[in-house]
């Protein structure tokens, strides 16, 4: 049976749910003008997503269940893409620094147990999901819960991610699987 996120939580919550509710509405209406895109995070901002600096998000976004844009965390200097969408029943995702998302992105923090128990249904199963600095995920992929992508890694279009990336590799595929390793910046300032 589905809980209620806001049972039992203070009159404060609540409210802060409905301020998200307005904001998060009139952000995802925007027009995409690039003389508006400086407020369109601003209203992400103020619904209560979590933003370190500057990021670029073309939106709109989709966040389930109503009242979690806080556990939503995106780093500076990151762009979104349209149609993202996060899934934050019980568990949040963090997105670092200069992150690039191409359009339709979908983070599933919530799922469900395989086996069907009488009177109980599948249950459900919840972890966060991190993606480090400077990764890139191509078009249509899902990241589902538990995953961490690490720093650097570039995810291809299509992939469904359901295990941890390791930094600097290139993953893809249904399920995604290592394709190959990149190369290491030089963060030595050597030539």
């Amino acid at each position: 049976m589905y809980r209620d996120m806001h049972e039992g939580r203070p009159s404060a919550l609540r409210r802060w749910s409905l301020r998200e509710l307005v904001f998060f509405t009139l952000a995802n209406h925007v027009p995409r003008l690039w003389i508006l895109d400086r407020y369109r995070p601003l209203l992400y901002r103020l619904a209560g997503v979590r933003l370190d600096g500057r990021c670029t998000i073309h939106g709109p976004l989709s966040v389930r269940p109503y009242g979690a844009c806080s556990q939503i965390h995106i780093g500076e200097d990151t762009f979104l893409n349209v149609d993202t969408a996060f899934t934050c029943v019980y568990d949040g995702v963090r997105i670092g620094a200069r992150v690039q998302i191409g359009p339709r992105v979908s983070f599933e923090t919530m799922g469900h147990g395989l086996v069907y128990v009488p009177g109980k249904g599948r249950g459900r199963t919840s972890a966060p999901i991190v993606v480090e600095d400077e990764v890139w995920i191509g078009a249509n992929v899902v990241i589902l819960q538990g995953v961490t992508v690490g720093r650097g890694a570039v995810v291809a279009a299509g992939a469904i991610v359901n295990r941890d990336v390791a930094p600097y590799s290139l993953v893809g595929g249904v399920p995604a699987r290592l394709i190959r390793m990149l190369t290491r910046p030089d963060t030595d300032g050597a030539a």
